[in-house]
């Protein structure tokens, strides 16, 4: 019953500024929109969008909007309105929504200029820095002895060719579940390798194959090097949104405080849980 009602009066508040193109069914003269069907679908299933269901699957929500709708007046009709029950919850929703459509104003009411961003940026360079990385792909195998005859292979060609027979051998060969992707690790920066294969692949030059097979706990590799990527500084138009919203939101939950704060100190409070501890010590 609680989560119905929170979804109903979530589906007022969307409800609000939905137009007639919009409205799905009518019952009884009360409209039900695409917006409502949406609030419904997300609750019981978030991230899921009504107009992302089949046909089927969209009057099945509809039928049951609509029974909701029936279901209220039914119950309106026996006066359950008038119920302890559903006055207690409903003043609890009505608390929360309303503390939550405060706090969403208090947040909006947050300004943070174009200005601050910039110093932000300024001042905090090296928290806007992309890790050197790499992109390289890899030959697992269990025997030293093939990881040599892997290379052998492969030292005599250059650019194309060699990647090209790299992606063959690592498909044919490998053991390890990048095989199916012709080795390709995809990007990492150092560190989230283990030390011995780190060490292999930074050493390499771009373009080019370990000319001994590595080994580490997995096995033997053979690594070929396709791009490396220096440590660089990352534009501020790229993080600049970011930190806007980061600044207002440290301004919104320290405007909050304050105000919680102000609002303590003028409250009358008691804590009766302290005050039975209090007196049985």
């Amino acid at each position: 019953m609680l989560k119905l009602l929170k979804i109903s009066l979530l589906s007022v508040v969307v409800m609000a500024s939905a137009g007639a193109s919009d409205i799905l069914v009518t019952v009884n003269n009360k409209n039900i929109t695409k917006q409502e069907a949406e609030a419904f679908v997300n609750a019981s299933s978030p991230g899921t969008h009504f107009s992302q269901l089949d046909k089927a699957q969209q009057d099945m929500i509809k039928e049951r909007l609509v029974e909701k709708i029936l279901f209220a007046e039914l119950a309106q009709e026996q006066n359950l309105d008038k119920h302890p029950d559903f006055i207690e919850t409903l003043a609890k929703i009505k608390e929360e929504l309303l503390v939550s459509i405060w706090m969403k104003k208090q947040l909006d009411n947050s300004i943070v200029s174009d200005g601050e961003a910039k110093e932000f940026y300024d001042k905090n360079g090296k928290n806007f820095m992309d890790k050197a990385s790499v992109n390289a792909r890899h030959i697992l195998v269990k025997e030293e002895k093939e990881a040599q005859e892997i290379i052998d292979i492969l030292s005599p060609l250059k650019d194309k060719a060699l990647k090209e027979k790299f992606i063959e051998l690592a498909k044919e060969k490998s053991t390890g579940p990048s095989s199916t992707n012709g080795g390709d690790l995809g990007r990492f920066s150092k560190g989230q390798m283990v030390p011995e294969f780190s060490q292999a692949v930074w050493s390499l030059d771009i373009g080019k194959i370990t000319t001994k097979p590595v080994k580490t706990q997995f096995g033997y590799h053979v690594i070929y090097l396709e791009k490396k990527l220096e440590t660089k500084t990352i534009p501020y138009s790229q993080v600049k949104e970011k930190i806007i919203v980061a600044l207002k939101q440290k301004q919104f939950t320290a405007k909050v405080s304050e105000i919680a704060k102000e609002l303590k100190s003028k409250a009358n409070i008691v804590d009766s849980f302290k005050e039975s501890n209090t007196t049985q010590k």
